[in-house]
């Protein structure tokens, strides 16, 4: 384990970027080499669904001596070996002395993948096979509730991976869906999100899945008992539990405590991270909502990108390459943050997903062997779907003072294809446009050409020169959904090897949660507590005095 700054190589690409990168313009580079693009473009071939995704790095700030020296630093940082390592189920979570078996979950070619020496697929693919026969019993109306009726409204209750992967997921692929459903996803332990779940809720027709592997969760728990208590109120306590509510989770002590059949708890294991969880029993309202075959397809897809980054030499492997790109704006650039852009309405929940997955992974300043590091790790990720985005944030893009690399995702056939396609035309010329505009940019030449206004033309130059990197897929089937997801986490997977640091474990959230614990109990105690700073104890006890609280004080 090595600093990245510490790295032979490291010390090549700075001087890399400090003679080719300060000076580096990118429309020029496309002048002189008309190959530019077949050199910087990738074809997945996604063999779930037989469809293919293009990858087209050719926008960004790169040579091929770039990419050169790029790879040669993550074969110092022995990228290739911690992956290797991943996929034989070794305790690579070295905080928690855990594998990070994700990929196990998606694993339909059932290589065996062991960890202490036992195969894990026996019990992923047991998991898998009871999902599936739950998901069709529900879908199907063999499953009924206490009064006879199918179960047609889905309430998800979790918060994390365990709320964030299977929203996206149901939204991304709503095409697949059973529009006969109704689903609602409560993660928030503000009363608003599970009172406006349950406003138009029936409970004769309600399923509650119930998302916490712990089964100890205080949000998800609260929100847990706020729904059981709901349903019990509205069924004059003669509603039956254990037919309208199930456990994604591994107590059973608890799970059957609260009331649930522990024959309808879906488990996993240790080695699943939530971020990582939607191929899990996690993902269980996903195989409700669109179909178990479909939910395979979305797994198949995962398996074939997670093969792409086994098996592909570093130079084109397309998760590593996203990866390395990455490292380069983020350490030589000094970009701060990163764009996904989806240019589709369905992917509009998948910039939240992303966020998740990148910064909690490698939102991390100390490296695998407890030293701080002395680099930047870890992007601010965010996004929206475009076009919407072009009228909000996309302003700064083009012309803010900050260098923002930017992803851009569109699927060249839509699900919906309005008024002769019309919409889908005016979509892809928008996703075409952006990317070119953010290169090429304009210059005064050319806006005295067009007779600007002197006092206009600075406020209508565009310096271009921005970075894009553009993903072009068929359709998003489940398939290519999954493959995408994939490509985002053997991208994170590549920054956290080349930044030294551990992506898999998640203790920033501890401290705040500690807190809060301690902060709610105090809030049913008389007074105001002393052992606080003047402005939580002061906020505290204006909180106290709002809400009608003992103990409240006027500020």
């Amino acid at each position: 384990m090595v600093q990245a700054d510490k790295l032979p190589s490291w010390a090549t690409l700075q001087h890399h970027h400090d003679t080719v990168g300060r000076s580096f313009v990118l429309k020029d580079e496309f002048k002189r080499d008309s190959s530019r693009f077949e050199k910087f473009s990738f074809k997945f071939d996604n063999t779930s669904d037989k469809s293919e995704i293009l990858f087209d790095f050719s926008k960004n700030l790169i040579t091929e001596e770039t990419v050169k020296i790029l790879v040669q630093v993550a074969r110092e940082a022995n990228l290739e070996e911690l992956r290797d390592r991943m996929f034989k189920g070794e305790k690579i979570n070295s905080t928690e002395d855990r594998a990070v078996l994700h990929v196990a979950l998606r694993n339909v070619g059932n290589e065996p993948i062991k960890v202490d020496g036992e195969d894990v697929m026996p019990g992923v693919n047991k998991e898998l096979q009871h999902m599936k026969e739950f998901s069709d019993a529900i879908r199907s109306g063999e499953w009924k509730g206490y009064t006879g009726k199918p179960l047609t409204t889905i309430i998800n209750i979790g918060i994390g991976g365990s709320d964030l992967g299977p929203v996206m997921v149901t939204e991304a692929l709503k095409h697949y869906g059973d529009r006969k459903q109704t689903l609602h996803f409560v993660s928030n332990i503000d009363g608003t999100h599970i009172a406006e779940a349950l406003r138009d809720s029936d409970p004769e027709t309600t399923l509650f899945l119930i998302a916490s592997k712990t089964f100890t969760t205080a949000e998800t728990t609260t929100n847990a008992h706020s729904a059981k208590d709901w349903f019990l109120e509205k069924t004059g306590g003669k509603g039956d539990i254990a037919k309208h509510f199930v456990a994604l989770s591994t107590n059973e002590a608890e799970v059957t405590k609260f009331g649930i059949d522990a024959k309808n708890m879906f488990g996993f294991e240790s080695w699943v991270g939530g971020r990582y969880s939607v191929w899990s029993a996690i993902g269980l309202s996903v195989a409700i909502h669109i179909g178990y075959e479909n939910f395979h397809q979305f797994l198949s897809g995962a398996y074939a990108m997670d093969k792409h980054f086994r098996e592909t030499p570093l130079e084109k492997n397309i998760p590593v390459i996203g990866g390395l790109l990455s490292v380069w704006y983020s350490d030589f650039f000094g970009a701060q943050t990163h764009l996904v852009s989806p240019f589709d309405q369905y992917l509009h929940r998948f910039p939240a997903y992303l966020q998740q997955l990148s910064m909690e992974s490698n939102g991390k300043s100390v490296s695998r062997d407890n030293q701080m590091v002395k680099y930047t790790t870890g992007p601010v990720l965010f996004g929206e779907p475009a076009t919407n985005a072009q009228h909000s944030f996309y302003q700064l893009l083009h012309q803010g003072t900050k260098l923002i690399p930017t992803d851009f995702i569109l699927a060249a056939e839509s699900h919906n294809p309005v008024d002769n396609n019309k919409h889908q035309k005016m979509l892809a010329s928008n996703y075409f446009a952006q990317a070119e505009a953010l290169m090429v940019g304009k210059g005064e030449e050319q806006l005295k050409a067009e007779k600007t206004p002197d006092a206009l033309i600075k406020h209508k130059t565009f310096l271009g020169n921005r970075p894009t990197t553009s993903i072009l897929a068929q359709k998003i089937t489940p398939g290519t959904l999954g493959a995408l997801i994939v490509y985002y986490e053997h991208l994170t997977f590549t920054e956290g090897a080349l930044w030294d640091i551990n992506s898999f474990d998640q203790w920033g959230v501890e401290l705040g949660k500690s807190l809060a614990k301690k902060i709610l109990a105090e809030l049913d105690e008389p007074g105001v507590p002393k052992d606080h700073d003047s402005s939580t104890g002061g906020l505290i006890a204006a909180f106290k005095q709002k809400a009608g609280l003992t103990g409240g004080s006027k500020i």
